[in-house]
């Protein structure tokens, strides 16, 4: 039996696509083991029933999971967050470089920081383990997109470590096209790149829908990750700059957690927004009630070049329930919303234009609507099929051609 080790910083009961990779890969005949470390996001402290060991050895559904300590308290403190990127980085190597010759493949599950990958491409460089890596971000873009300031030996430095990290994996799959031409200039021409998205989360569509509202409105919804790249701000300003024609017939429900959200509440206060409501954290097994009870679904990312080439997960789930999108977001994202006709696009700096797709949205007939949703479904059976993704990237992974 072939043995694949998943290294990822995030994995069960934490909610990510690679749960479903490593599931999926059993499933098919493989032993699957997975390197991560402790749980903590989006919460930034520990799960409950979990300890915070320095290292242990977990299961889940059969596999062996190797977890590490995690640093907690990252939410507000950047010190922390870096701190916790390095520990996975130390801490992962030494365990990947104890067991790791014992597998046959090597994935790395690069949802963020390439510093989580570094315990994944040691096994290339010292064993000559294949490892592919499937690229959720891509640095050294995502640094400077995060407030870093692009100083020439930050640059040097950074530049280096990714060519270091590249050089040593065999190939790579690639969560948006835009990142293709980003990965490129780090890899020799012979080292496969390969699109391979994302897909939806699993919806409950046998859940019945929520009630936003006793009155009867048009439901604009945001759901996930509260931060500043989220762009939740601009989103307010436009929807709270609504006519009062137009704003009594609509509400925005913003669903979800995270660093910026106590701003954004104390944004909405003190300009007294009106139809503004936070709803908090849901449970992700009950998501699809929310998305069933609203007619338009919001994706938004602030205006920087690697947000440009990023398609945030929530796009396909968000195409999976069947609703009309609004895109206040550039680039990929907004290629897939335009071409594919699925709901509305914006430039997420400009309040104006957001102001006047709410308004579009709020005046769109029922025959429009349908369409927008046919086109959903219809990208959801083809582009993002989960199934033909995770045998893509088996074969990716494997090097097997059937």
């Amino acid at each position: 039996m072939k043995k694949i080790l998943i290294v990822t910083e995030c994995f069960y009961p934490e909610e990510f696509k690679i749960n479903e990779v490593a599931l999926a890969w059993k499933e098919k005949g493989y032993e699957v083991d997975i390197l991560t470390q402790n749980p903590t996001y989006p919460v930034g402290k520990v799960f409950d029933g979990y300890q915070n060991r320095w290292f242990y050895k977990d299961e889940y559904e059969g596999m062996t999971v190797y977890r590490v300590k995690a640093v907690t308290g990252y939410k507000e403190s950047l010190f922390k967050k870096l701190l916790k990127y390095f520990t996975f980085m130390i801490l992962g190597s030494c365990v990947s470089l104890k067991i790791g010759k014992r597998y046959d493949y090597v994935f790395g599950f690069d949802i963020g920081p390439l510093t989580g990958m570094v315990p994944a491409i040691l096994l290339q460089k010292f064993y000559k383990k294949p490892v592919t890596l499937w690229i959720q971000d891509v640095w050294p873009d995502t640094v400077y997109a995060y407030g870093f300031k692009k100083s020439k030996v930050l640059e040097f430095l950074l530049d280096g470590f990714v060519k270091f990290v590249y050089k040593n994996s065999s190939n790579f799959a690639v969560s948006g096209e835009g990142f293709v031409k980003r990965v490129k200039p780090y890899v020799k021409d012979e080292k496969q790149i390969v699109y391979l998205p994302n897909w939806a989360d699993e919806l409950d569509t046998d859940l019945e829908a929520f009630t936003f509202s006793d009155d009867e409105k048009v439901h604009f919804t945001f759901a996930g990750n509260i931060g500043k790249v989220q762009n939740l701000d601009n989103v307010i300003k436009a929807f709270g700059s609504l006519e009062e024609t137009f704003l009594q017939r609509a509400q925005l429900n913003i669903i979800g957690d995270g660093s910026h959200l106590e701003n954004l509440k104390e944004l909405v206060k003190e300009n007294d927004f009106q139809n503004i409501v936070f709803w908090g954290r849901k449970p992700r097994g009950e998501m699809y009630k929310y998305f069933k009870a609203s007619d338009f679904l919001i994706v938004s990312l602030i205006d920087k070049p690697i947000f440009s080439l990023t398609v945030p997960a929530k796009v396909q789930t968000y195409i999976a329930a069947n609703k009309p999108v609004l895109g206040i977001i550039n680039g990929d994202a907004a290629d897939i919303i335009d071409k594919n006709k699925l709901g509305y696009c914006a430039h997420p700096n400009n309040i104006t234009e957001i102001a006047e797709i709410f308004k579009t949205a709020i005046q769109t007939d029922k025959e429009q609507i349908e369409e927008f949703t046919k086109n959903c479904q219809v990208l959801t059976d083809t582009v993002f099929n989960k199934n033909k993704i995770i045998d893509s990237l088996l074969k990716l992974l494997t090097g097997e051609k059937k």
